[in-house]
């Protein structure tokens, strides 16, 4: 009878300790994430987050954006020489006791730039070159647009003293905050009056003081 009692109570030992080891594996096995519901770093928010912000910055349109000027910051530049188309014309009406001479100046750089103030303006003489003067008006800003033009008016006293005066033999046009300078045929009266010597007779108005009639 004794021995069967221990065999009993060893059987309870195995079975306790066997059952003690499933509640521990069961234990174990609900405190770790399984291979399937594991977060990759990949897919988490973070990521997503910069997917997010790298598509509003586009949609959203942040950042420099160009403008329709000369430069990529929205700037209009100014009008150089070389994108100008520089002419000149008699705009002299009967009875004026000066005359007067239409210059235009023609945007074809293949955008709009700015003029502004007074271009400037010298006569190619017998006796050497003659610079105009301005005439004080108010000089004011514009842009002048792609294909569009502007004028400006050259005024000079008619020679009417008899003599053969002073011959002029060219028009050299200086556009506003430019260094290069534009040789034309100057199309007014071949000779001015021998000047006194008190001052050039010969003045210059502001960027968009004449039509292309002559004086506005």
């Amino acid at each position: 009878m004794r021995v069967h009692k221990l065999t009993f109570a060893a059987l309870a030992v195995v079975a306790s300790l066997s059952l003690t080891a499933c509640n521990e594996e069961d234990l174990t096995g609900q405190g770790s994430p399984s291979a399937g519901s594991t977060v990759s770093p990949s897919a988490g928010g973070s990521d997503q987050g910069g997917e997010q912000d790298s598509a509003g910055k586009s949609s959203g349109g942040q950042g420099p954006v160009a403008g329709n000027g000369s430069d990529g910051n929205g700037e209009i530049g100014k009008c150089r020489t070389d994108d100008l188309d520089i002419t000149a014309a008699d705009g002299t009406i009967g009875g004026d006791t000066e005359g007067t001479v239409a210059v235009e100046l023609k945007n074809g750089g293949g955008r709009d730039c700015v003029l502004s103030a007074y271009a400037g303006v010298d006569l190619e003489t017998s006796s050497g070159t003659l610079s105009a003067e301005r005439t004080g008006q108010q000089a004011d800003t514009s842009v002048l647009k792609d294909g569009e033009s502007t004028f400006f008016g050259v005024t000079y006293p008619i020679n009417e003293s008899g003599g053969s005066g002073v011959r002029v033999t060219a028009l050299v046009v200086t556009p506003p905050d430019e260094t290069k300078s534009f040789s034309l045929e100057w199309p007014g009266s071949a000779t001015l009056p021998v000047s006194d010597g008190s001052g050039s007779p010969v003045k210059v108005g502001p960027i968009g003081s004449a039509g292309q009639g002559g004086e506005s």
